[in-house]
């Protein structure tokens, strides 16, 4: 496997940080390194960081956001500080920091990524299926599901799941579609496949994009996002199918 850093967004985390989580990953010598954005957090986040890294000098490094930026941008900043100062990596990503999706997924999508070298872009994809362990509030499913068609028919290819929170990226491609600043806070992730079809073009993309069904996912804690948000989700879509208009031609 080539070598993988993923980014870990953090806000206000001190108390459901799963600091042993990491810890049993990184005693294993898995190839990942993790690099933690601390977004302006105002509780103990950076204190429990500061140990983490302490104790895992050469596998984790922490970058502190001067106020709350959102997980959009506190991703966009994290991947744009290790292409500069390290810019090491083949692959590069993003999982949450409550690891809703587990970090035994990384040997997942590992495989995937060494199977299909050709693709650039990896997403998690939180499919309910036999054999997977997907553990989800029915509601927010069902919601999602709803949004996962708006988001289809806005991009205009068969995207599953845009808003799982794990995805993995080439570095090269990486450095593109993290070069500015996301218009959506919340929506990010749609355009980051906009910013993809930029660049590819629509019928080319089908073929650098792949959806990884996750074996494990629980939702973890309240959403950030009210269940309301839903209702204005067609809007924001379309603001953003407006400012990427040229992709989906």
């Amino acid at each position: 496997m080539s070598s993988l850093c993923i980014i870990i967004p953090c806000y206000n985390e001190a108390k459901r940080l799963p600091v042993g989580e990491f810890e049993e990953y990184l005693n294993n010598e898995h190839t990942a390194n993790f690099y933690f954005v601390n977004d302006g957090s105002k509780d103990d986040t950076l204190f429990i960081l500061d140990n983490l890294k302490h104790k895992y000098p050469n596998k984790i490094s922490i970058i502190t956001l001067p106020k709350n930026m959102g997980k959009a941008e506190a991703i966009r900043e994290g991947i744009n500080e290790v292409l500069i100062s390290e810019n090491i990596y083949d692959y590069i990503g993003f999982f949450d920091a409550d690891l809703s999706t587990p970090l035994s997924e990384i040997v997942n999508f590992e495989k995937y990524i060494t199977e299909n070298p050709f693709h650039t872009a990896f997403l998690g994809s939180r499919i309910k299926r036999l054999g997977g362990n997907i553990k989800r509030n029915i509601l927010r499913h069902y919601l999602g599901r709803v949004f996962a068609t708006f988001a289809s028919i806005t991009l205009k290819i068969g995207v599953y799941d845009t808003q799982c929170g794990a995805k993995i990226f080439t570095t090269s491609l990486a450095e593109k579609i993290f070069s500015s600043p996301f218009h959506s806070r919340w929506l990010f992730d749609v355009e980051l496949i906009f910013r993809i079809m930029d660049i590819y073009g629509k019928e080319e993309t089908l073929n650098k994009i792949i959806e990884i069904p996750l074996t494990n996912w629980q939702e973890k804690g309240a959403s950030k996002i009210s269940p309301f948000y839903i209702f204005k989700v067609p809007f924001e879509l379309f603001i953003i199918k407006k400012l990427y208009s040229k992709s989906i031609k």
